[in-house]
This record gives C-alpha cells, structure tokens and sequence, in this order.
C-alpha cells in the first residue's frame, strides 16, 4: 500500500505525540501517593459516592413540593425521610442510639443483646444496624402493627415479641423492661428511643441542618407526627436558634390527644400517639397541637398516592392533612412549611389503609389472550 506525503506526515506526527504523552517528564519530579485519612465514602462520580455499609446511606433525604393537594394559600414542603435505606425516619436514630452506645462503651457486638419496644419503624431500623453490625436484637409489638413490620423485623433475623394491641405502646414497653431483668443488665442493653438523648441528637445535628440547608434558611413553620418526640424536638432544637420566629407545630392523634391534655386512647395511625408525652418530646418547643382524626388520616394518605404520586404511611397522611389546614390560615398566606414524612406506604399494604385495593387485586380475573 502506497500512502501520500500528507498521509505519511500526520502518522509521524500522532506517533511523535503519542510517544511524548507516555514518555516521563523531565521537568516534573515524581511526586509521592497521598494517602486519604478518611476513605469512608469514596467519590465514585462528581456529588456521588461508594458507601463504606449500608449505615452510611442513612440521611440527606430530599425535600419535596406538594404541587396538587392544598389551596396553594402558603408553600408545603415534604422531608421525604420515607426514601431513607429502610424507608423511615426511624433509620436515624436506630443508627445513632447504636453507635452513640458503641463509643461509650455500653455495649458490644457478639457480647450484648439489645432489647427495644416498638411500633414498627423503629424496629425496622434497629434489626438493620443491628445485624449490619452483628448484635442480637430482641423486639417488643403490640400485635396491632401491620404484618408487614412483622415479616421485616423476621427477615432481618431480629426476635420479636408481640403485646396485647390494647395495651399499645405502654404495654410493649413494659414487656422489654421485664426481658431485660431476666437477661441481666450485664447482658442486654435497653435502647430506650422515647427516653434516649441520642434520639433528638441525631435530628440537631443532622436532620435539622439538612432542612435549613435545603430551605437556604427561608422556612416558617416545621410540621410533625409525635411519636417519641425525637424529630420534631431535635429539628427544633436546631431550627429555633437559627429562626427564633419559627413556629414548630406537632401533629397527634384526634382519638389519643394526650399532648392536648386529654386522655389517651385506641387509634389507626401507627407510629404516633403513644399514649403518654415521652421523655424525648420537649412540648416547650411545640408553639401548637393539631389532632388529626385516624380516618381522615387514612384519606389524605391515600390521597397522597393517587395526586401526588408519593406513597406513604398513615402517619404522613395525618401530618400532610394538619400542613394544608396550618396552611390555609389567612395569617400564613405565602409562608413556608416544611412536613416530615416519615415513612413509605408500602409498609402499610395489608392495614387499613390499602385493605380496599387489597381485596380488589385479590379479586382479580386472568384475562384470555
């Protein structure tokens, strides 16, 4: 083959550059490998990383804009803490109360057995780190939570230990303090989530921020369901200082409305209303209570998934539902409220909440082809 002049220029000169771009600098001296100090998460691509274990997924959910449901008359925004790696806000302070154990000193994997009474969520939480970290974990339920918190709990290899529902929350917690005095305190370790400080502790340092960083300081009112308390404390404990004209408004129960002062009582939103004020739950920092009942609760959740696209539990549906009635006061026209929701609603597939769309695909025929 017979290649022109021109051809034969523009080879020599690619090999030329070529063999300049491999051949070592002269002017260069070769330079040491810089060893990183903290090579937890590792940059994969620019804002992206490799997380060193699934607990360091938790935190730095989104925040959305409710866009159909509401008059519009102020800006609702959602903290999508159902997007956490177990799908709860729950996922915070499961890791927090763990490690924050584990630095002190308490506890021990392979050593101690770690006993908490939940709702669900929490658990859920707890037998994620748990057996990431490689503790044994004992959980306590009222029967009343949804088969789904059931199954999961199983699957992550935790025991659990029904209640009687009738006895809610008080009766669960009661049930992991008696395990606990048989297994000795030498040898299980009780979480507390309602009375932990590592609770709220979690959500000052991390949750809180995160939303002020999200809302480059511009929010009005934080919205919550109370549960433990420990979320819209700990936000408030942080948010407050940096907006001493914030108003924190708690969400409870219309059934249960114990933070109101009334008397506590059976309801259908898991996860709040425990049907005493927990330790965790600073009321000095609630400016209002908002009771929200069990089956409006249901309807705005399932709302929620058919306007909105955004599928979540009950205890959403009931602060999203006290959000849009905060936010149709003529005195907050045009201000800013963020809403913790806190988990997603595919955990609630077999309870009230879906129990319609539940039967119907049960009910389903096969079509012919």
């Amino acid at each position: 083959m017979v290649l022109s002049f021109a051809a034969v220029v523009v080879v020599v000169l690619s090999t030329t550059r070529g063999a300049r771009s491999f051949a070592p600098s002269e002017k260069q001296p070769t330079k040491k490998p810089r060893v990183s100090t903290a090579p937890r998460r590792l940059r994969s691509v620019k804002g992206m990383y490799i997380s060193d274990g699934i607990t360091e997924c938790i935190g730095n959910t989104p925040l959305c804009r409710l866009k159909r449901i509401g008059s519009g008359n102020a800006e609702i925004l959602l903290k999508l803490e159902s997007m956490e790696p177990c799908n709860s806000v729950k996922d915070r302070i499961g890791l927090s109360m763990i490690a924050e154990a584990e630095q002190r000193g308490t506890i021990k994997p392979g050593v101690t057995t770690l006993v908490e009474p939940t709702s669900g969520n929490t658990g859920i939480a707890l037998a994620m780190v748990a057996a990431s970290k490689g503790y044994d974990l004992i959980l306590t339920m009222p029967e009343t939570m949804s088969m789904e918190r059931r199954v999961m709990l199983r699957a992550f290899g935790a025991e659990l230990i029904l209640t009687p529902g009738k006895k809610g929350m008080s009766g669960a917690v009661r049930k992991a303090e008696q395990i606990v005095e048989v297994l000795g305190a030498d040898k299980a370790f009780l979480l507390q989530q309602f009375n932990n400080p590592d609770n709220p502790k979690i959500h000052r340092e991390q949750t809180g921020p995160e939303i002020w960083k999200q809302c480059d300081g511009r929010i009005d009112i934080l919205l919550g369901g109370v549960g433990t308390g420990g979320t819209l404390t700990g936000c408030a404990q942080c948010l407050k200082p940096l907006n001493p004209k914030l108003k924190v408004v708690a969400v409870e129960p219309a059934e249960s409305p114990v933070l109101s002062g009334g008397a506590a009582g059976p309801h259908k939103i898991q996860g709040i209303g425990a049907g005493f004020i927990p330790g965790n739950a600073d009321t000095t920092l609630f400016d209002e209570v908002v009771p929200i009942d069990s089956f409006d609760a249901i309807d705005m959740a399932r709302e929620m998934a058919t306007q909105e696209g955004i599928l979540c539990g009950i205890s959403s549906g009931a602060a999203v539902l006290a959000a849009t009635k905060v936010a149709d006061r003529p005195e907050n026209k045009g201000k800013r409220i963020v809403t913790i929701i806190p988990s997603f609603g595919e955990r609630y597939l077999s309870t009230t909440l879906f129990s319609d769309v539940w039967d119907e695909c049960q009910r389903m025929k096969v079509d012919k082809i």
